[in-house]
């Protein structure tokens, strides 16, 4: 899809469904910044909203911190705890009701997220003449959200930009050249070995001629 550099652009984050995707996935944390970069490129950010969960410790504040210090906005949720030991903070519903408050004022709406509960808000989006993009890990991203959306950003494509502190990992097949060259050494040893036979026979053979002819 073509993008406008006056294209107005909201971007809207279900940080929990981004956090254990990338958790589930890479065994990593997202780099939101770099997230938000990607999706509004060189088009105008309206705003970028963070849909958070706070916990009883307050152990998210550094978190919390950097996502401000991005230019991200916070909408923050305690952790509801039940009697059986369950924990939920569902953004689900408060997302939806933003990105369709704030529809009538940009051109753009971009979900940070691969939950399929919207598809119903990306179809009313679009039924509505509001863009509507979608970023997310592919591995963990509902098959129809993918389809419903304008665009795909698979961040799954660039671990090395999306990720905090990821590396590619080296293939544990991989030989060192230490182990590639002992083939040949040992064909080396083997090929002298076959010529000190070689002269040994025909030394003998020769012997041998010698105790004939005399």
């Amino acid at each position: 899809m073509i993008q406008r550099p006056d294209q107005r652009v909201a971007v809207f984050i279900d940080t929990q469904n981004m956090y254990h995707s990338a958790k589930h996935v890479f065994n990593s944390k997202v780099n939101f910044a770099s997230l938000v970069d990607a999706v509004v490129g060189s088009r105008m950010m309206s705003r970028a909203i963070a849909y958070v969960a706070k916990s009883k410790g307050g152990d998210e504040t550094a978190f919390f911190e950097a996502l401000l210090a991005h230019g991200i906005e916070l909408k923050i949720k305690d952790v509801q705890e039940y009697a059986s030991g369950a924990k939920k903070a569902d953004w689900d519903v408060g997302m939806a009701v933003d990105a369709i408050s704030i529809a009538s004022k940009v051109d753009v709406i971009v979900l940070a997220t691969g939950d399929g509960d919207f598809v119903p808000l990306v179809e009313f989006l679009k039924a509505h003449g509001v863009i509507c993009e979608v970023a997310a890990f592919t591995e963990s991203t509902n098959a129809r959200l993918r389809e419903v959306a304008d665009a795909f950003l698979d961040l799954s494509t660039e671990p090395e930009r999306y990720l905090i502190g990821y590396r590619t990992r080296r293939s544990t097949t991989t030989e060192s050249p230490m182990k590639k060259e002992k083939p040949a050494d040992t064909e080396k040893s083997t090929q002298e070995k076959n010529n000190r036979r070689k002269r040994s026979e025909g030394s003998d053979e020769s012997m041998r001629k010698v105790r004939i002819t005399y």
